[in-house]
């Protein structure tokens, strides 16, 4: 018989991930729900390679001991290391009327930066 760890009951698995330390930061118009370590893609932010960048806080927590800001938490900071600059996907837009002899087809590619959460300050 091979030996196999215990499967975990449901409710365990979202207890561990409620108990690290979050933020809910705003960048380039959108909310992002982070911890330390994550990787997310934001809007482009005009920064070279490497660099360092802080986000404003609107929400913290650990656990069940969550701060609200009213709009921004005092003294929060978020910061980030940009790890490169990237593109999205290829969107194509077709754009056609019968009969008319008017067909076009475009593409646009997102631009996006890519960060990395290096710490949390709440």
């Amino acid at each position: 018989m091979r030996n196999r760890a215990q499967p975990r009951h449901p409710g365990e698995y979202k207890k561990e991930v409620l108990q690290s330390m979050f933020a809910i930061i705003a960048a380039g118009g959108k909310q992002f729900r982070v911890s330390q370590g994550d990787v997310i893609y934001i809007e482009k932010v005009d920064q070279a390679d490497g660099s360092e960048i802080s986000f404003d806080v609107l929400m913290a927590g650990e656990g069940a001991d969550v701060k609200v800001g009213a709009p921004l938490l005092e003294g929060a900071k978020v910061t980030g290391k940009v790890v490169k600059q990237v593109k999205g996907e290829k969107i194509i837009i077709g754009k056609y009327k019968s009969k008319k002899n008017y067909d076009r087809k475009t593409g646009h590619r997102q631009p996006y930066t890519k960060v990395e959460i290096t710490a949390i300050n709440a």
